[in-house]
C-alpha cells in the first residue's frame, strides 16, 4: 500500500487557490501528478502519476514553501462509505496494510460547520482506536516523532496521513488560535502575533524583538499592530491620518505621524516595518520594496489584500518582483508567505534582510 496523495488543509473558500499554487510547485519539482477539491470543503488532495510514493513531493515542497496550505501530510486512498457500525476495522486494516508506525495519533476535521459536526465522531473512537492501534503495534513509543493524522469528511468517510517532525504543523487542524488581548485597539492585533509565532522562532525571540528596538507601522490607526510591537517595549512610528488609540499614546512609546504611508521616510534604520495597508497587492509590494532595497528597515511584516480570482498567480507576482528587485539590488533576504489563521481575503509576508 503506497501514499500517493498529499492531503492539504486550508482555510475553506481558497481550495482553487491551493490547488493551483501545488500543481505549479509539484511541476516546478519535477513532480506529474493533479489537485483535486471540492469548494469550500477546506483541504486539497494532489495525486501523484504513476507508482511513486508521494513522500518525495512532501520533501521536496515543504510546508513551509506553502502559502495557502495550513498543514501537508503523506496520505493514503480515502476510505469511504464505511460501515457506521464498525469503523474501526477497515481503519486499523488500512494502517496495518501501509506499515505504518507512528508516535501519536491526531483526528482531526475541516474548518466548516459540517467538519465541527463530527468531532464528537472522532472523540468516541479515540479511546478504542488507540487501544486496537497499540495492541497492533503500530502506535508505539520512539517511532521517529510520526504522527498519523485521520482526516474526517464524513461519518462514513476518513482519510489516514502521515506528519513527520519539522515538516509539519504541531497544531490541530493546521490552526494557530490566539486570544485577542481585551486591551488591543483592534482584532487586527492578532494578524501581527501569529505572524511572529509563525516566522520568527520561539527561542529567537529575545534576540529579534525586544525592547532595544524602532519600528514603524504604516496604516496603523486605530493600533492594533502598534499594539504588538510596544507590547515588546519598541519605540513606534506609527503612520497614519486616522487616530490612534488613546492608551497606546499614554505608553510614552509611540510617535503618530499623520502622514501617508506609501511616502514617509524613516529618520534612521529601523529594525521592524509592519504594515497592514488597504491597497492593491502591487502597490503595498513596491513600496516595502523600496524599503528593502534601501535598507530602511531588518525586518518586514506586511499583509497583501488578495483579489477574488487568480489569487495565487497575483501572490506569485509579487513574491516574484520583489525577489528580482532585491536581487538586482544585490540585497540577500529570506523571503517567506503565508495565509494565517488570522487573515481573512489576504497573505502575510515576512521578509530578513542578511546582512
Amino acid at each position: 500500500m503506497i501514499p500517493q496523495h498529499l492531503l492539504l488543509y486550508c482555510r475553506p473558500g481558497f481550495e482553487s487557490d491551493l490547488c493551483a499554487e501545488i500543481q505549479d510547485k509539484a511541476a516546478l519539482a519535477g513532480w506529474a501528478g493533479h489537485a483535486e477539491a471540492t469548494p469550500d470543503s477546506g483541504f486539497v488532495r494532489f495525486v501523484v502519476a504513476g507508482d511513486e510514493a508521494i513522500n518525495g513531493l512532501h520533501r521536496d515542497v515543504p510546508l513551509s514553501s506553502l502559502v495557502f496550505a495550513r498543514q501537508s501530510l503523506v496520505a493514503l486512498a480515502p476510505l469511504t462509505q464505511m460501515p457506521r457500525e464498525d469503523r474501526l476495522t477497515p481503519i486499523v486494516e488500512q494502517v496495518v496494510a501501509s506499515g505504518w508506525s507512528f508516535e501519536s495519533l491526531w483526528q482531526e476535521t475541516p474548518d466548516t460547520n459540517d467538519g465541527k459536526a463530527l468531532s464528537g465522531l472522532a472523540k468516541a473512537l479515540a479511546r478504542p482506536l488507540e487501544s486496537v492501534l497499540k495492541k497492533r503495534g503500530a502506535l508505539r513509543r520512539k517511532a521517529g516523532g510520526r504522527r498519523l493524522h485521520l482526516w474526517w469528511t464524513a461519518g462514513d468517510s476518513v482519510q489516514l496521513g502521515m506528519s513527520f517532525p519539522n515538516n509539519r504543523s504541531e497544531h490541530p487542524g493546521g490552526i494557530l488560535r490566539l486570544r485577542s488581548p481585551r486591551e488591543a485597539p483592534s482584532r487586527s492585533t492578532l494578524k501581527l502575533e501569529e505572524a511572529w509565532h509563525v516566522f520568527v522562532p520561539r527561542d529567537e525571540w529575545g534576540a529579534r524583538l525586544n525592547d532595544s528596538m524602532q519600528a514603524a507601522d504604516l496604516g496603523a490607526a486605530p493600533g492594533g499592530w502598534t499594539y504588538q510591537l510596544v507590547r515588546k517595549g519598541m519605540y513606534v512610528y506609527a503612520i497614519d491620518n486616522g487616530p490612534m488609540d488613546k492608551a497606546l499614546m499614554a505608553t510614552g512609546q509611540v510617535e503618530h505621524l499623520r502622514e501617508d504611508g506609501f511616502l514617509w521616510e524613516p529618520p534612521n534604520r529601523l529594525d521592524w516595518l509592519v504594515c497592514d495597508i488597504v491597497d492593491k497587492p502591487v502597490r503595498v509590494t513596491e513600496m516595502v520594496e523600496r524599503w528593502l532595497v534601501r535598507r530602511w528597515c531588518r525586518e518586514a511584516v506586511f499583509n497583501l489584500k488578495l483579489p477574488m480570482k487568480q489569487r495565487w498567480a497575483e501572490v506569485q507576482r509579487c513574491l516574484e518582483g520583489l525577489a528580482t528587485s532585491l536581487e538586482e539590488a544585490r540585497v540577500t533576504a529570506e523571503i517567506r508567505c503565508r495565509q494565517l489563521y488570522h487573515d481573512r481575503e489576504e497573505v502575510t509576508v515576512h521578509v530578513r534582510l542578511i546582512d
